[in-house]
């Protein structure tokens, strides 16, 4: 009987194998193969002379890669918080109980299902001058004003942020959207019963019960933030000049255009020890309030 028992664990592991495998094979290996990498002198098809560190040294005196990280820093400092505020004043619209409630919530997530080829086709037709659609709508207001939104470095950014949020804002917006309609009705009613204003509720009930599901959509929404990339790359191309091009397109440049693996893997374990920094300072941060996810 106790050797059974012994033996129990055993049954998972025909469920869990294949799993593992894939796991295994595409991410375990991949990052394992990177951080070789970036101690090597490595092209497109062959590994060169062992580097040791020398690609870190590199990339601290490398001013493309701090211009390219502050570019990106920038990107996350100006979509996060209008990300986090505009999926849940979108939540808060969609759990209204309307005739459009289905309308709204269908308008906000479409966006999400397109394709990054799609978003940026359209946005590059929509901001062109003299006969894009925003220009068109400006000047209806009666401005004679033609602004060249992906030429200048301001509107570059704003149009890419402006771009990002309507693309990616449904999957924020569905994580609010859950948490809202997961808020007991009897809170509100006695919150009702003992005169509470609509305001009151909002700020007493509503908002308190949406922080666990707001710091998820904050920590998701850093690290999305912080690996831009795509967008930029077809809309503006880092343009005007460098003034958008973010720090994976930096990498992707060095990587697949200079065909310098190595520094390129360099730059890539830079990033992802600044992404693991952030998010464990996060965790711990979360921790200390005694509140988890």
């Amino acid at each position: 009987m106790k050797q059974k028992r012994s033996l129990n664990w055993l049954k998972p592991l025909p469920f869990l194998l294949p799993f593992l495998l894939v796991y295994l094979v595409f991410t375990v290996y991949p990052i394992a193969k990177g951080l070789q990498m970036s101690l090597f002198d490595w092209t497109l098809i062959e590994k060169k002379g062992f580097r040791g560190f020398d690609h870190y040294a590199r990339l601290l005196e490398d001013p493309d890669f701090w211009s390219s990280l502050g570019n990106t820093m920038l990107f996350v400092i100006l979509s996060t918080p209008t990300m986090i505020l505009l999926a849940l004043g979108l939540a808060l619209l969609a759990n209204i109980q309307t005739t459009l409630q289905s309308i709204f919530r269908g308008a906000f997530f479409i966006p999400s299902i397109l394709s990054v080829s799609v978003i940026s086709y359209l946005a590059i037709f929509m901001l062109q001058p003299y006969t894009g659609f925003v220009n068109n709508a400006i000047q209806m207001f009666g401005t004679d004003a033609e602004p060249f939104w992906l030429n200048n470095p301001t509107l570059a950014w704003l149009s890419i942020v402006a771009v990002t949020l309507w693309w990616t804002v449904g999957f924020n917006l569905i994580l609010f959207l859950t948490a809202l309609q997961d808020i007991p009705d009897q809170l509100y009613e006695a919150a009702e019963i003992d005169g509470a204003t609509r305001t009151q509720m909002f700020f007493k009930i509503t908002l308190p019960q949406l922080v666990p599901i707001a710091r998820v959509v904050l920590l998701l929404q850093v690290l999305a933030s912080f690996k831009v990339f795509a967008q930029i790359l077809l809309i503006t191309d880092g343009g005007p000049g460098t003034a958008t091009r973010p720090l994976i397109q930096y990498i992707y440049e060095i990587g697949f255009v200079r065909f310098d693996l190595g520094y390129a893997s360099a730059m890539s374990y830079a990033l992802f020890f600044l992404l693991l920094l952030l998010s464990i300072a996060q965790i711990r941060g979360r921790g200390k309030e005694g509140s988890m996810i």
